[in-house]
């Protein structure tokens, strides 16, 4: 089978766009499940089922083929791994600090994208993407508000420090899923691609809460909202996931994933309108510069 042609890139940018604010709902919706007694693998597994659902109803209607070379099976376990990792933690980011900051931190994959494509044979970063790169990190530090921060109780500095770690290792897993999708299965057909995906993140989560890997993480939500908001979650999830994987490898993402930079941007004004979480100012600034020097180094040519 040879490679999908690439979209235009104003579709593809209205794509990204698309998806990264339906993640950010969905993120919203999660803390507030959160909030209400839903344990994490819960909201994972939930959200799996949709998913792998619709991606099946989806291949049912279109007679979409879900055939997958064995040669290839290694690399696809290997993104159902990375993308239940990333589920887990930033999750686990969510639920201990701001949402928007949480999914600011998350959204320095596109950096790490380029990083694990050098590191795995491509070009080295160019000196003004390194620079940008620094200039990303100091507006992380901004973002923290390291000041108000060392002024807090130890529990709190604790809390911050295991989600923003959380948070980082989500952008790790998603930035090498796709280079894993992009380098080792574009040729893979979308919905077989996404539906083994899925199928591993449900299997690899259920595992991870019969063994009672994370204490209370497949609790069920204590209150209607709670349950309402695991529903919604599960559907924005769905809809986003399967846009962003059915079709990454015409989205050239390489050049193109900045856009979903939206999804801080969104995040931050969800959280701020639906769960109260105001920032500082100069968390606002971190912010602005985070996600300015992302746009800008995606848009710097190799």
């Amino acid at each position: 089978m040879t490679p999908a042609q690439p979209f235009s890139r104003r579709v593809a940018l209205f794509i990204l766009l698309s998806v990264g604010t339906c993640f950010a709902s969905a993120h919203i919706a999660a803390r507030i499940s959160f909030d209400n007694g839903t344990g994490l693998l819960t909201a994972v597994v939930f959200r799996s089922i949709v998913t792998l659902g619709l991606l099946s109803l989806l291949a049912v209607v279109y007679k979409q083929s879900i055939k997958l070379s064995w040669r290839l099976v290694p690399w696809q376990l290997l993104l159902g791994l990375l993308i239940a990792i990333q589920s887990i933690s930033i999750y686990s980011a969510v639920s201990r600090i701001p949402v928007g900051i949480a999914l600011l931190t998350v959204n320095t994959f596109p950096v790490q994208l380029a990083l694990i494509s050098w590191l795995l044979g491509g070009k080295p970063p160019t000196k003004a993407r390194a620079s940008i790169m620094g200039l990303i990190l100091i507006g992380l530090i901004l973002a923290l508000d390291i000041p108000a921060l060392a002024q807090s109780d130890q529990s709190n500095i604790d809390l911050w420090l295991i989600g923003i770690g959380f948070a980082l290792f989500a952008a790790f897993s998603f930035a090498l899923g796709l280079w894993v999708t992009e380098n080792k299965l574009s040729r893979v057909q979308g919905s077989a691609r996404s539906f083994y995906t899925m199928l591993t993140v449900l299997c690899l989560t259920l595992s991870a809460g019969s063994v009672d890997i994370i204490p209370g993480g497949l609790s069920l939500p204590e209150t209607g909202v709670g349950l309402a908001t695991l529903l919604l979650l599960s559907g924005l999830y769905a809809c986003a996931f399967i846009m962003l994987f059915m079709l990454a490898p015409r989205l050239n993402l390489a050049q193109n994933a900045s856009a979903m930079n939206i999804e801080p941007v969104a995040s931050l004004t969800l959280g701020w309108l639906i769960l109260g979480q105001a920032l500082s100012p100069m968390q606002i600034v971190g912010g602005a510069v985070v996600v300015s020097c992302i746009v800008a180094f995606a848009q710097l040519k190799k």
